[in-house]
């Protein structure tokens, strides 16, 4: 089943989240929820998909980087974003602990503003600390974009989208990003945009 994907606007969107009991997350109804968060983060397609994103006020994200989404991005520019596949994981009551001492800046874009992109700042490691879709304990501890999706998605939950992280400046539609810019490195971005 998809999923409708709820836009920038609706108030889901910028609420914080309710956490869920472990009976919550092993009920019937969430393990359901969890396949078609799934399903509909694969149909869009995206890398990650937080439960307010559907229109429900929970503290709940799927997350996968498949393999086929880098294949046409050339290796210079994977290698800027570090970007490695990530497989499938859900996220509950996650608790975030950024590493401070490195940011690394890209371009970001979100399910709930589609067409739109900016470059965000995120910190390049991350410890998340949360439930899986079991109701167990795990610990993720990530580097680069997988470090970004896990704050992109944990941000959603918190009531925050990226345009409230964003280098307003570098705020562009998809296809412009497309056109001009999905070839060039950060460095290049910063000195024509001119946010150094």
């Amino acid at each position: 089943m998809r999923l409708k994907i709820v836009q920038v606007g609706e108030a889901v969107l910028r609420q914080r989240a309710k956490q869920l009991s472990v009976a919550e997350i092993r009920s019937r109804e969430t393990q359901e929820l969890i396949e078609w968060m799934r399903q509909t983060m694969y149909d869009a397609p995206g890398v990650g998909l937080a439960a307010p994103q559907i229109g429900l006020g929970l503290q709940l994200a799927v997350i996968e980087d498949r393999p086929e989404y880098t294949k046409d991005i050339p290796v210079q520019i994977t290698k800027e974003r570090e970007r490695k596949p990530v497989p499938f994981q859900v996220i509950v009551n996650p608790k975030i602990t950024l590493d401070g001492d490195a940011n690394i800046e890209f371009f970001e874009g979100c399910l709930s503003l589609a067409s739109f992109t900016a470059v965000v700042p995120r910190a390049r490691r991350v410890k998340v600390e949360c439930l899986d879709h079991h109701g167990e304990p795990k610990v993720l501890e990530a580097s680069g974009w997988h470090a970004r999706i896990l704050q992109h998605e944990i941000d959603h939950l918190q009531g925050t989208v990226y345009i409230d992280r964003m280098y307003p400046r570098t705020f562009m539609s998809v296809e412009n990003y497309t056109r001009y810019w999905k070839d060039k490195s950060i460095s290049e971005i910063r000195k024509l945009v001119g946010f150094e």
